[in-house]
């Protein structure tokens, strides 16, 4: 069970075990590696994670690129193809109401994190490269918000 202080992510709690584990085993894969990485090479990899899509952004992207797709094949072709927008933007309702439809579930077979999930490897990263090691000896909330603000 999640602590209480865990940030709900619908995402997560929608996808099988399974693939939340695939998803995990990755990147723990790559933690353990990272111990070994110079600081060079863990601003390479940070600007790698910073720069990914997380789920959100590609099924946004997807749900988009395939309703302007269905919309312009259904004026300029067959009207059938306006069922594509109508379909596609109702898995989108039910993604923001529910947090899961078809489509997600095939992003997160693909790979696709959340965005709580890469913020979790960009703060490991950031840890072993020592961003936060002067907070080591503070408990000034000025100080702890301007760090956390930092990630």
């Amino acid at each position: 069970m999640e602590p209480e202080t865990t940030i709900k992510d619908r995402v997560r709690e929608n996808t099988s075990d399974e693939d939340n584990m695939k998803i995990d085993q990755k990147v723990k894969n790559r933690m353990t590696g990272y111990r070994s990485l110079t600081i060079n090479e863990i601003n390479e990899r940070l600007e790698k994670v910073q720069s990914e899509w997380d789920i959100e952004r590609a099924l946004e992207m997807n749900a988009a690129s395939l309703a302007i797709t269905g919309t312009v094949l259904g004026l300029f072709g067959r009207k059938f193809w306006l069922v594509v927008p109508l379909v596609i933007t109702g898995f989108l309702l039910q993604h923001v109401i529910q947090g899961w439809g078809p489509p997600a579930t095939l992003l997160r077979r693909m790979g696709y994190r959340t965005r709580q999930e890469i913020d979790e490897e960009i703060f490991a990263l950031k840890t072993l490269r020592g961003d936060f090691d002067a907070l080591k000896s503070t408990t000034e909330p000025d100080e702890i918000m301007s760090a956390y603000r930092r990630l």
